[in-house]
């Protein structure tokens, strides 16, 4: 439990400024693959961001939280490319997805602002419906970043498709099974009401239910703050006896090897649903199975290439996602990490200034 509290003390991030240029952060990370979905149709292109931004806009940026090393790696992204490009950009958030009250109060302090345009990682896409309208009325282009968001009030969508996301980490725990080997397994999907995780969670029982050797035990909503899904492991440890499989968030998975360990169950695997700093540190220790990828960094970067290209009125995508990725001990090595994570000598950065 010690370890838990220090885990969360040190991703009490400070505040920093920083001032952009032209080159600052420029790393070669196109042309990237990913799918276009505009048109509801995949298409697979090869994303290449503008030079430069031809003014210096004002972007405004909200994250659920910054709780762990995936957003961490979005945030990454989004500072980067906001000083190749040569834009302001600040980043609100909002502290946990049970605090959506606080993400409308920011939403609506960027309006107010004067904010030229808004990416969002929307804590519930219902909850912020009204002021998406607030901001289309305003002219101010509203850009969906990493949390799956359908409207026609918002201007663009940088997303992995979830269907996709879950079939894959499925498809990961299904390749793991011995013949004949049963997997009994509880899933941590997520904070109820986001959207995302009741969508990924129902689309991994679907794939992963094909072999009828695996049964879903019971599903475990809850914040992906690390000490919440501390909790649910803890409590599903006491209630299911007979689960040998965990899935779900980077932080359950956190959470669950020193549950595990602490418990006496080394008989229980792990996958992740996605990924963060402390994922990769665990598939190299043997800790988890696997875990997918949705390239957060390039989520980030390219969320801010497609505000600039609605800005400055030249061709955009309204919705691209990234292909996902399965990680672990066999194609780690191959993966290209700036991609995934923000370098572990990053600071995160919540403001660029031009």
């Amino acid at each position: 439990m010690k370890k838990l509290q220090l885990l969360l003390m040190s991703i009490a991030l400070p505040l920093m400024v920083q001032s952009g240029s032209a080159l600052a952060g420029d790393t070669k990370w196109y042309p990237f693959k990913m799918n276009d979905a505009s048109s509801g149709d995949l298409k697979i292109v090869d994303y290449m961001p503008v030079d430069k931004s031809e003014k210096p806009h004002n972007i405004c940026v909200l994250f659920p939280h910054m709780k762990d090393s995936f957003w961490v790696a979005v945030a990454y992204g989004i500072a980067e490319q906001s000083k190749v490009l040569g834009v302001n950009m600040t980043i609100y958030e909002a502290g946990g997805y049970d605090n959506l009250p606080k993400q409308l109060s920011q939403f609506d302090d960027c309006i107010a602002s004067g904010s030229n345009a808004i990416v969002i990682g929307a804590i519930s896409t219902v909850g912020v419906a009204k002021q998406l309208q607030a901001a289309k009325a305003k002219g101010i282009p509203v850009i969906a970043v990493t949390n799956s968001f359908i409207s026609p009030d918002l201007a663009a969508g940088v997303f992995v498709d979830l269907k996709s996301m879950a079939s894959a980490s499925a498809n990961a725990l299904l390749a793991g099974l011995k013949p004949g080997e049963a997997a009994n397994v509880v899933t941590f999907p997520g904070p109820a009401g986001s959207g995302w995780a009741e969508t990924m969670n129902k689309d991994f029982e679907t794939v992963a239910g094909q072999n009828s050797n695996v049964k879903t035990l019971a599903s475990k909503f809850g914040d992906t703050g690390v000490a919440v899904q501390l909790q649910l492991v803890q409590d599903a440890l006491q209630a299911y006896p007979s689960m040998n499989y965990i899935w779900g968030t980077a932080p359950t998975a956190e959470a669950a090897i020193g549950a595990l360990t602490e418990a006496g169950r080394s008989d229980v695997k792990i996958i992740s649903s996605y990924e963060n700093q402390a994922m990769l540190d665990a598939l190299k220790r043997g800790d988890i199975r696997a875990f997918t990828t949705q390239y957060p960094v390039i989520e980030g970067r390219v969320a801010i290439d497609e505000a600039v290209r609605i800005l400055d009125k030249k061709p955009f995508l309204r919705l691209v996602q990234p292909i996902p990725g399965v990680i672990d001990k066999a194609s780690m090595d191959k993966m290209d990490m700036s991609t995934v994570l923000a370098p572990a000598s990053w600071s995160p950065v919540y403001t660029v200034k031009q």
